[in-house]
């Protein structure tokens, strides 16, 4: 079993450059995402910093700043989200989450006539800083939905090519083969258990 040593606090600082295991869930496990739409919402949040082929502006009529961190991989599930983030400017990952996450509740708060706290807290981080961590962690976040060969809000179609995302960068995490990532998938399927301690340390 991967041994692993997750601090769920929020960092207060982010070193650079370095990768982060980003995640939170709804307050009291509630679901965060109901239907596609929600799903299609919290991608275009992330697009909108991340993607520099399209332009938003805000209300005042500026346009939304680009973030210089870079996603890796990322699953969306009913009540928690999984990035991984990289940054080589020490605030990049604080700015891209929180901007994300506040707009976000705003959109569901609205769509669903809600009013509060959607998170159950600031979203947690852990740095990337072993390689036994390092190497498991998209295999973790790709193996999340039962269903996750065909699972459509993860970044496992990039990662096997069966999709390109301008603003996803598997190449940052993955030095092997499309053909070697399945197969590294699915060499795992039987250990299942270990993703159940993994999300258990994560509080998931």
């Amino acid at each position: 079993m991967i041994s692993m040593s997750i601090e769920n606090v929020k960092y207060r600082q982010f070193d650079a450059p370095a990768y982060y295991h980003v995640y939170n869930r709804g307050a009291g496990k509630r679901k965060i995402f109901f239907d596609t739409v929600d799903k299609k919402k919290f991608m275009s949040l992330l697009a909108r910093y991340l993607d520099d082929t399209i332009t938003e502006v805000r209300a005042d009529g500026a346009e939304y700043e680009r973030s210089t961190a870079k996603l890796a991989a990322y699953c969306l599930m009913g009540n928690h989200f999984h990035l991984l983030l990289y940054q080589e400017e020490t605030d990049a990952i604080r700015e891209l989450v929180n901007s994300v996450s506040i707009a976000y509740s705003m959109y569901f708060n609205k769509r669903y006539k809600q009013s509060g706290r959607l998170f159950e807290g600031p979203f947690r981080a852990t740095q990337i800083n072993n390689e036994a961590y390092f190497d498991h962690i998209t295999r973790y976040i790709h193996l999340n939905p039962r269903t996750y060969r065909t699972y459509y809000w993860s970044s496992l179609r990039e990662f096997v090519g069966e999709r390109s995302t301008q603003w996803v960068h598997p190449e940052l995490v993955m030095d092997m083969s499309s053909a070697k990532y399945t197969q590294f998938l699915e060499d795992y399927e039987d250990k299942r258990s270990e993703l159940k301690h993994v999300a258990k340390q994560l509080n998931l």
